[in-house]
């Protein structure tokens, strides 16, 4: 098994899509090729980040760990791999299925590599699992991303029609999101998407009708607008000026974004968010910063409030700037899900239009409580508490109004 091929394939496809789906499309391959020569390797990354975070790393909230038994770890990840190698397959035969309704032509093996190479920004991404709290972002990230791989790939391996390229994603992601949904109730996960309306298929002619303010609609916008983002970003990689291709990473974020560029808050405005007080809490430190990366910008303050006596909350406002956009994808997908046990509970649900996430531990007198404010801040209270009621009555003596007030600050069309 040659790693540093794999390497260069995964790193080819994430950079440089629009030059290396021709050469995927031309180079011969087999089903058993592609599956021990990458999907095998690649696939595993986000199962075995999320057995690391679960079993072996754990959840922490000051000084309490966590874990979900090792035992347990270890059957939830060879399912999940499992699976996850066969939804890869049975995608590759949806795909395949589809392509003369789109314009393009039957091919198994074609359809696999597209599969294969589409899903690599989703399955690198989701190695950020091991993240606290923004993670499972980047993982949304990836997911739009691999979209958009499809949507190139999909008129180099089917040779579809490029006019109907975007229908053919949208059908496909539909499909994808819908088993990906059943294989998460096979693993024991509970996974909620939200109703997915606007569509219209007419199979016979491969013509598709997009609501634009659907869900899959905006997905199909974003395609559009990273499919110009990425020529610009491919332009300056080939010009090796690194301001211009720190510029067109800015705009390959804006893309998915809503064609925009989000710059984010100033530290002082966001740390300004953080209480001298939480209830009867006292504010014992404090700490706030900026990080802009290719293109990705973030603010962040956090504060650490204690009463003396085994009472101690995390309080952190976020700005999510240039992944405003994720964010809205990520609210327009989650749905509502519940998961209960012996000693406690997790949920996610909407409340008045707000992503909210809690969880809570009965047994150790732990939570967190997180809300997503204008598709674009989150707050979340953590730690040891009397009750989920005490950690979100310490979300809620943020100013959310304002908070919700400055979602277009900072964001400019491209």
């Amino acid at each position: 098994m040659d790693f540093a091929k794999i390497i260069a394939r995964v790193k080819a496809v994430l950079t440089t899509p629009q030059t290396e789906w021709p050469v995927i499309a031309a180079e011969p391959a087999s089903v058993s090729g592609l599956y021990s020569g990458y999907i095998a390797i690649v696939a595993a990354l986000p199962v075995i980040a999320g057995f690391i975070k679960g079993s072996l790393i754990g959840f922490s909230l000051f000084g309490v760990t966590v874990r979900t038994p090792f035992g347990m770890g270890i059957v939830g990840m060879v399912l999940g791999y499992a699976l996850s190698l066969v939804l890869t397959y049975v995608m590759s035969l949806i795909i395949n299925a589809l392509a003369p309704s789109f314009g393009g032509q039957k091919d198994p093996v074609q359809a696999l590599k597209t599969v294969a190479y589409a899903w690599t920004a989703y399955w690198v991404a989701n190695i950020a699992t091991i993240v606290p709290w923004l993670g499972w972002l980047i993982g949304i990230l990836g997911g739009v991303y691999s979209i958009y791989l499809l949507y190139l790939a999909l008129p180099h391996t089917m040779k579809a029609a490029p006019e109907k390229a975007a229908g053919y994603t949208a059908v496909s992601v539909v499909i994808a999101i819908v088993l990906g949904w059943i294989i998460g109730i096979i693993v024991g996960g509970v996974i909620g998407t939200a109703a997915i309306s606007g569509m219209h298929v007419t199979t016979s002619s491969g013509n598709v009708t997009l609501d634009e303010n659907s869900t899959m609609g905006k997905l199909a916008a974003v395609g559009q607008r990273a499919e110009q983002a990425g020529k610009e970003l491919e332009a300056a990689q080939k010009s090796g000026d690194s301001a211009a291709q720190e510029a067109a990473m800015g705009k390959m974020m804006g893309a998915v974004s809503g064609d925009a560029k989000v710059e984010s808050l100033p530290v002082d405005q966001i740390k300004a968010f953080l209480p001298e007080t939480l209830g009867g809490l006292k504010r014992e430190s404090a700490s706030a910063g900026r990080t802009n990366t290719m293109g990705m910008q973030v603010t962040q303050a956090q504060a650490q409030y204690s009463d003396g006596n085994g009472h101690n909350v995390d309080l952190q406002v976020s700005d999510t700037g240039s992944m405003k956009g994720m964010m809205a994808i990520a609210s327009n997908f989650a749905g509502e899900s519940e998961n209960q046990t012996d000693h406690g509970y997790e949920k996610t649900y909407n409340d008045s239009g707000r992503l909210v996430h809690e969880s809570w531990d009965s047994a150790n007198k732990t939570g967190e409580f997180s809300v997503i404010i204008g598709q674009r801040f989150t707050v979340q209270a953590s730690g040891h508490a009397d009750s989920i009621d005490q950690l979100k009555q310490a979300v809620s003596s943020v100013d959310l109004s304002k908070l919700e007030a400055l979602k277009d600050q900072g964001v400019t069309k491209n």
